[in-house]
């Protein structure tokens, strides 16, 4: 699985968010599951940031989330990305791909 957070950060702030965010990575890559990750800025808009995170599997990351270690040095720098679908199946040929349907009754 791969996650993929991206944040819009403006450039003085450009530094301290790089430390903030490789905190955060250090923090997540001591999780059960995590099986690596990379910290990116776009080459056009250096404004723009990337985290991308690789999991063994969807409930492995969201287990990472929920420890402590997660919420004391992660969560806050992962709540200033950019608000939109961030968790990616792999579509590598001859996987089996999620189908779409409801993930509760009621």
């Amino acid at each position: 699985m791969l996650v993929v957070n991206r944040f819009r950060v403006p450039l003085s702030d450009g530094e301290s968010f790089r430390e903030d965010l490789a905190m955060a990575q250090r923090t997540l890559a001591a999780c059960r599951g995590y099986a690596g990750g990379e910290i990116g800025r776009n080459v056009d808009d250096p404004e723009l940031w990337v985290l991308t995170t690789r999991w063994a599997d969807v409930g492995s990351y969201r287990r990472a989330l929920s420890t402590y270690d997660v919420k004391l040095h992660a969560v806050a720098v992962l709540s200033r990305a950019i608000d939109e679908p961030s968790a990616y199946e792999s579509a590598e040929p001859g996987t089996t791909l999620n189908v779409a349907s409801a993930r509760s009754l009621g």
